[in-house]
């Protein structure tokens, strides 16, 4: 690992543009000069802009906040600067890459009142080659011990009108809603990552890392203001506590980073590690324990209402049925079996009275003692399920003795769910509330060696790199809506357009991998995909811990599931040859495990032929690559089944030639001969 830590007065240019002792600015570059930052004070105000060349990013921006007793954004001298340069590389313990280059410059900003409190605050700025980072510090003073903030005033003035994907912060429970596309001027308050494709070279993702101790990021639309020559403003809206505060704080205290990846393509923006690189390192000193992997699960047959969650004769979890699914997982090498309504609590609308789940005591008909044991014989681990029903405290309460058992059980992974958009009932997921319970889980998951799977979380904000047993979050609108949404499921662009939203936030638990696209409880719902798109799914979402989603019967004697089976959830390189926001997509992922390459590419509603160049393979060297791809009579409407699989022999001097049905997709394992 290489660590440069040095004062690099010549990577920054210091512009002292007028004799106001408060107007001081300073510029600061990205480590290969293309970004150009610059902050300072304007009339009191702390401010910054971002330069790609000659090209406004971002232009004139004000920062501060609003806190209980008045304004804190205005009214700042600057006592003094930082400047330093770092570059490292750090190796994930698992990820879409193996190592992760951390290189960046950066200015701290030291601020104080003129007058009045003279309170102080520090804003640091990092500039990557890929983008920006910046937060807000707070160092311990008398003048500021506890303190409440109503509004952090964050803005981004975007000197154009973009446009964006998005989905809304009203009427959205879980961040499960479709991204929608339209001008950034048309939107209203929308939650992040908002991504922005500006024009053929530029694309901006907005949204944030670290979030520690806070609210979670929204942000507000308000139309062109002239007198700062942009396009569109928008501005930080935290989400509050039930009460209208956004923050809690007592310093010292640090915000969570405020990111902007910039990029000249879309599938550049899925290669930023820069949201990982602005995570503290990882505090989990043995983490041999956390391992990736796939498994199936007592789940789909829930929502085809085959099975309940609570007993009686539908019962899913019971002690033969996971017996089944153990037996299933051992045959064709999964690592775990989830099993969801193992617990007392499911009875009636549990989603009411969430408080009234246990997580150490199980239906008579699951044993589990029986199970743990039987599991462990068969090489295969069960995987736990706590769904709280929104009901923080009820789990709080039972962390211990709940993740204490998974211990003598020997269960080390746990599905967490908040079913209800309101945690006790009172305040949202998203809040400062919900994000300190979230890490509370987390914390204390570690100690026992848990790693967790958090469904209805707050938006991800690479807090895997900290606490990498966080493995996977859901917050999307995944694979459960085409079972009973009744708009017939998910749209063809749908899995087109996440990778460069939601998957920019992290790993995505969208559970691919449906076989069977009949449905009797809810008829005219189902993927809105062929067969061999859900294949493709497998290497485009990526998620360290995966389920192949359908009923195992649904498995059986289906020669395409030999590609899940042999696709690794953890990868050593990563590469995108094909992206267009909403349309198509390929990425080529590297196995952690040895020198073989997996590809997924897909299409929206709209058939084409991909030409995948394989000059990513090593030369000289010969390949097996065996082809999942959709038949020529595919059609994800009337023919989703057509599949062709064939093999043939491949170096890096080949390209392919995939024809991709509507909203179909190819599936590629590319074995080193």
């Amino acid at each position: 690992m290489n660590k440069l830590l040095t004062m690099a007065c010549v990577l920054f240019t210091f512009l002292f543009t007028s004799c106001i002792a408060s107007e001081k600015h300073y510029t600061l570059t990205s480590p290969n000069d293309n970004l150009i930052l610059e902050t300072g004070i304007i009339d009191g105000r702390p401010y910054y802009s971002i330069k790609r060349g000659n090209e406004k990013i971002i232009d004139t921006s004000f920062l501060g906040f609003t806190f209980a007793d008045g304004a804190f954004n205005n009214n700042f001298r600057v006592t003094g600067t930082n400047l330093s340069s770092f570059d490292e590389t750090w190796i994930q313990p698992w990820g879409e890459d193996i190592e992760v280059r951390n290189n960046y410059n950066e200015l701290i900003l030291n601020l104080q009142e003129l007058n009045g409190k003279k309170r102080k605050m520090s804003i640091i700025f990092r500039l990557f080659n890929d983008g920006a980072g910046f937060r807000y510090v707070f160092p311990e003073q008398k003048e500021l011990s506890d303190f409440v903030i109503m509004d952090e005033e964050t803005e981004y003035n975007l000197p154009f009108d973009a446009q964006a994907w998005t989905i809304p912060t009203n009427g959205t429970k879980y961040y499960e809603a479709l991204y929608t596309k339209s001008s950034m001027s048309a939107k209203d308050t929308v939650c992040t990552p908002v991504t922005l494709e500006v024009n053929d070279s530029l694309f901006i993702t907005l949204h944030e890392a670290n979030l520690t101790d806070y609210a979670g990021l929204n942000l507000r639309v308000k139309s062109h203001d002239h007198s700062l020559e942009s396009n569109v403003k928008l501005i930080t809206s935290l989400t509050p506590w039930s009460t209208g505060e956004k923050v809690f704080a007592a310093a010292p205290f640090a915000s969570p980073w405020r990111t902007i990846i910039i990029a000249d393509k879309p599938g550049d923006l899925l290669l930023s590690r820069l949201m990982l690189n602005l995570n503290d390192p990882c505090v989990i000193e043995d983490t041999s324990w956390i391992t990736p992997g796939r498994y199936i699960g007592i789940w789909w047959g829930m929502h085809m209402e085959k099975y309940t969650w609570h007993q009686g004769e539908k019962h899913g979890a019971t002690t033969e049925n996971t017996k089944r699914y153990i037996d299933f997982a051992a045959k064709h090498g999964f690592n775990g079996v989830l099993v969801e309504g193992w617990n007392l609590g499911w009875e009636g609308d549990w989603t009411a009275k969430g408080n009234e789940f246990s997580f150490t005591h199980s239906y008579p008909d699951y044993d589990m003692y029986y199970l743990a044991d039987y599991a462990k014989q068969k090489g295969v681990r069960l995987i736990g399920h706590h769904e709280t029903g929104g009901s923080a405290l009820n789990y709080e309460q039972q962390l211990d003795s709940a993740f204490a058992l998974c211990n003598e059980l020997d269960i080390q992974a746990v599905k967490t769910g908040y079913v209800n958009p309101m945690l006790d009932h009172k305040e949202l997921q998203h809040s400062q509330y919900g994000i300190r319970h979230y890490r509370k889980v987390v914390e204390t998951a570690a100690k026992y060696k848990i790693m967790i799977d958090n469904h209805e979380p707050a938006m991800p904000s690479g807090l895997q790199r900290t606490y990498p047993n966080l493995m996977t979050q859901e917050g999307v609108r995944g694979q459960e809506y085409n079972a009973w949404c009744p708009d017939g499921g998910n749209p063809p662009s749908h899995t087109c357009i996440i990778p460069f939203t939601r998957g920019l936030a992290g790993p995505m638990d969208f559970t691919p991998g449906i076989f069977n696209f009949s449905n009797t409880a809810y008829p005219g719902t189902r993927p809105q995909t062929t067969l061999a798109k859900q294949l493709a799914l497998s290497v485009i979402l990526f998620s360290p811990l995966q389920m192949a989603a359908d009923m195992i019967e649904n498995y059986e004697n289906q020669s395409a599931f030999s590609f899940i089976t042999s696709c690794p959830t953890t990868w050593s390189k990563t590469i995108v040859p094909h992206a267009k926001i909403g349309e198509y997509i390929a990425i080529a992922r590297k196995s952690r495990y040895s020198d073989d390459w997996f590809i997924g590419s897909i299409t929206a509603d709209e058939a084409r032929t991909m030409e995948l160049q394989l000059d990513f393979l090593d030369e000289n060297c010969s390949y097996k690559a065996t082809i999942y791809a959709d038949g020529k009579d595919a059609d994800y409407k009337n023919n989703p089944y057509s599949i062709n699989i064939e093999t043939i022999e491949v170096n890096a001097n080949n390209t392919l030639n995939l024809y991709l049905a509507p909203s179909g997709g190819a599936a590629i394992s590319i074995e080193k001969m």
